[in-house]
């Protein structure tokens, strides 16, 4: 199977994530080809509106554990996926998450990275930084749910299912399961059917209501940091060998 699928329906780019077997986890290919397919669609003028979903049980359960831990082990912690996140933060054109499962860790950045969430009713967040060492979106979250839950879910790193997403805004709806990419889709053709300029003038407006260029900028030095730090490999390590013994892989 491909590791990404790219699609196009009358104004919309569809991009499908394809490591079902483990839950769509980012290792160094798919980083690279989320890239590639997002330049290709920013480049397409056909392509007003973007979706970006999940296949399997997952819309994304962050890195791969277990390629990120040899990494460590041979010369340092892989940010590839923390590259392919910046990349779609400066994706011009309205970007909507298919939220059809898990967003774990890298994956919750992922979503909290779209510009609208649509998500299922088994939908579940989870912001773990703190527990592995680094920051998760900090950057993000405030500007989305504001910064007390921002603050409580990045201290905590506890699980967000979909009521709560819903009610402190960090998804904009849920709908049952069968429902979430029809749902998706609909939404992004609506919008597609509008001026492509006048689109990506108002996402620009609206990212610089909402600035949050220092925030990045800081998050991004701290990580640096962090991934090299002896601390953030022991507790990445700790919490492969966890995720290892559920039999995912992934964080």
């Amino acid at each position: 199977m491909e590791l990404i699928e790219i699609g196009r329906d009358a104004g919309v780019g569809i991009v499908r994530m394809q490591r079902p077997e483990k839950h769509n986890a980012f290792n160094r290919e798919l980083s690279t080809r989320v890239v590639t397919a997002f330049e290709a669609l920013e480049a397409d003028e056909e392509v007003i509106c973007a979706v970006l979903v999940g296949s399997g049980a997952a819309f994304c359960a962050g890195a791969d554990m277990n390629e990120a831990v040899a990494a460590i082990d041979e010369n340092g912690r892989n940010d590839g996926m923390a590259r392919a996140i910046g990349h779609l933060a400066r994706f011009p054109k309205p970007l909507i998450g298919c939220i059809n499962g898990i967003a774990y860790g890298g994956g919750a950045l992922l979503a909290a990275t779209c510009d609208i969430r649509i998500a299922s009713d088994d939908c579940a967040f989870r912001f773990p930084g703190a527990v592995y060492g680094l920051v998760v979106g900090g950057s993000q979250l405030p500007r989305i749910i504001g910064p007390a839950y921002a603050k409580e879910l990045l201290f905590t790193g506890r699980v967000v299912r979909a009521e709560e997403a819903l009610r402190i805004g960090l998804v904009n709806h849920v709908v049952p399961r069968a429902e979430v990419e029809s749902a998706a889709l609909a939404m992004a053709h609506e919008i597609a059917r509008n001026s492509p300029l006048a689109l990506m003038a108002t996402k620009e407006v609206v990212e610089r209501a909402t600035e949050i260029d220092a925030g990045l900028k800081a998050e991004g030095e701290w990580n640096r940091n962090l991934r090299g730090s002896p601390e953030h490999h022991e507790r990445f390590r700790a919490a492969a060998a966890r995720v290892a013994e559920r039999g995912r892989g992934a964080e």
